[in-house]
């Protein structure tokens, strides 16, 4: 999510995903809504009740992630799958890490 892809097409689309399943207790699964319009639309519709039930960390639509500013921060030799628009050596955290861009749906 972020401030891109995390609109409501990319959150229903995590959402079927995930629906019914379990996140590996290993694995961070961050989510941020776009908006707050977004944020309280995923409410409604019970999108957000998926990823809680999931184990996802729901977040406040904010910046950040992308560039390590919280819940993203990655330690040397973790591995990030991200849907955000940035890919720099040391962004997330530790030079050390690695991260790829992907869609939601990926």
């Amino acid at each position: 999510g972020s401030c891109t892809n995390g609109r409501m097409e990319d959150l229903r689309q995590v959402s079927s995903l995930l629906n019914g399943k379990k996140i590996h207790p290993r694995t961070r699964c961050v989510i941020i809504p776009a908006s707050q319009e977004i944020y309280l639309d995923a409410l409604r519709e019970g999108l957000i009740e998926v990823f809680l039930h999931a184990g996802a960390i729901v977040a406040n639509p904010t910046c950040g992630a992308c560039y390590g500013g919280h819940l993203g921060v990655l330690a040397a030799n973790e591995t990030c799958l991200s849907t955000t628009n940035r890919n720099f050596v040391g962004r997330m955290g530790s030079a050390k890490s690695k991260v790829y861009l992907a869609s939601p749906y990926t």
